[in-house]
């Protein structure tokens, strides 16, 4: 009988185990915070902050400010509970998991941080690192599938072994690669999670990419829930042009524009801003994690509750 595949709720821990530890790096002068159960163990050292560069397999595009300044507090009052994950790349580390906990250390100007050292190929780092997001909170849905688009893309994997590889079905990474589809703009909703990967899903039964923009601004404009959109998409294959009428496309330079309004919103408030914008109305969307988020943000728009 062949033995079970590995799944996520394993952790991460047990996957990594598969890998041998490699020789412990020399430690620095300098310590930073780092949990007992680490020290003294195989494998685990304190490496210099600047000698670790980042994966160029990370499936993570996105690293909000806000988020990192709490890490970074957290490390600062707690420690770092959890050692980051790198291997040996030539004269530096390459990072395994752990990019926003080595991102928190340089905003802390701390020199050294604690690590388990490992020997790992490109595939097996490439599968840990997407390991380590899907288990943690942060990936969004586009991420996701870019994670998985990489690792088919770049070693020459089925969706099948793809999946087996992080403990997924096959139709989870299929109806996953399947938002890349989407156009540009369309990715970006779902990324910012202005449209669902429901809403998403309704939109690919169109063919027609100019259609399924004209849709997706109507769906947000009208805040339509998955069922509505899934009728709407279906009246559009049935009756053309005709569905669309109530939304337009914005011309090129208007769109420009206004995603240019959304990088300025998004870097004054510190969080994701999406401008949507007709010639007679529109509506700003503004994300926020937590109440704490929310009150940082109402005090950065100078409203008083």
């Amino acid at each position: 009988m062949s033995a079970p595949k590995s799944r996520l709720g394993r952790g991460l821990g047990s996957l990594i185990a598969k890998a041998a530890p490699a020789a412990p790096a020399p430690a620095a002068a300098a310590k930073a915070p780092a949990p007992a159960a680490a020290a003294g163990l195989p494998g685990y050292s304190e490496i210099p902050v600047h000698l670790i560069v980042p994966s160029p397999y990370q499936a993570r595009r996105e690293f909000p400010a806000e988020q990192l300044q709490e890490l970074a507090e957290s490390i600062r009052s707690e420690g770092l509970l959890q050692p980051i994950v790198v291997r040996k790349a030539g004269e530096k580390y390459q990072l395994i998991a752990g990019e926003r906990r080595w991102r928190a250390f340089q905003h802390l100007q701390l020199r050294n941080i604690p690590a388990r050292l490992v020997e790992a190929s490109d595939s097996s780092a490439a599968s840990l690192g997407l390991i380590e997001n899907l288990q943690r909170e942060g990936l969004n849905p586009i991420e996701e599938a870019h994670g998985f688009a990489s690792l088919i893309r770049d070693f020459d994997l089925t969706q099948e072994s793809a999946s087996d590889r992080v403990g997924k079905s096959r139709a989870a990474v299929a109806n996953s690669l399947r938002l890349l589809g989407l156009e540009a703009e369309l990715q970006a909703y779902v990324a910012k999670q202005i449209l669902s990967v429901g809403h998403a899903k309704a939109l690919l039964g169109v063919t027609d990419p100019a259609t399924r923009l004209v849709l997706a601004r109507r769906i947000i404009e009208e805040g339509l829930s998955v069922r509505e959109t899934e009728k709407l998409t279906q009246s559009a294959r049935s009756n053309g042009p005709a569905a669309t009428r109530k939304a337009r496309r914005l011309p090129g330079r208007d769109a420009a524009t206004v995603a240019g309004i959304e990088q300025k919103l998004t870097s004054h408030l510190g969080a994701r801003v999406a401008v949507l914008h007709t010639p007679k109305k529109g509506r700003i969307v503004i994300e926020y994690r937590g109440n704490d988020d929310l009150q940082r943000l109402l005090e950065k728009l100078g409203v008083s509750l």
